[in-house]
């Protein structure tokens, strides 16, 4: 099975709030909650991937990329790499250009949406994340 890379933005504003938005119900894992991003063309890097992806799919630009993590994942029907960027230095207004809904949360509120179980080591590095760099 080819593994599909996937460039993931975590999407922070000004107060530290992130991006989620809902896949499709025709999509893999439709109807559940994402960080936002897409496929990684070949010969296309992982930043330049997230900047297509983030403009494509929600009008935005970003001035920084810091990398996360990386996580590969097995759904038994789909293998992913999430090769996962916390980006900040946001341009433009972020809507959903594909009809997806968009929410802004805080860390603690990730915990009551429902997301791929790929997305759940994400979710624990962005909270422990955001929780060192609040309490400092």
């Amino acid at each position: 099975m080819a593994v599909v890379h996937v460039a993931v933005g975590v999407v922070l504003d000004e107060q530290c709030n992130i991006l989620i938005s809902r896949r499709g119900s025709q999509a893999h894992q439709g109807g559940l909650w994402e960080f936002p991003g897409g496929k990684v063309e070949p010969g296309e890097s992982v930043v330049r991937a997230l900047a297509r992806e983030l403009r494509e799919e929600l009008g935005i630009g970003f001035a920084a990329s810091q990398p996360l993590l990386i996580v590969p994942f097995n759904y038994g029907d789909k293998a992913v790499l999430l090769d996962v960027h916390i980006v900040t230095g946001l341009t433009g207004l972020a809507r959903g250009l594909e009809g997806q809904p968009l929410c802004w949360v805080t860390a603690e509120e990730l915990a009551r949406y429902e997301f791929p179980a790929a997305n759940a080591p994400i979710v624990a590095a962005v909270r422990q994340r955001l929780a060192a760099v609040q309490g400092a």
